[in-house]
């Protein structure tokens, strides 16, 4: 994740906690554009939660 033009730390990421296991998780480049939207750690815990 870029912040005016730096590089931004792992440790300066945004976390969020699953909504079905319940851990933190980081933000992810693939997310950049709908982290608002992002509920769940991984596609394990997607299906998980949809029950």
């Amino acid at each position: 994740m870029k912040r005016d033009g730096r590089t931004v730390a792992k440790r300066d990421l945004p976390e969020k906690t699953c909504a079905a296991c319940g851990r933190p998780f980081a933000w992810r480049k693939k997310w950049a554009r709908d982290w608002d939207a992002v509920r769940y750690c991984s596609d394990r815990c997607r299906k998980a939660g949809v029950s």
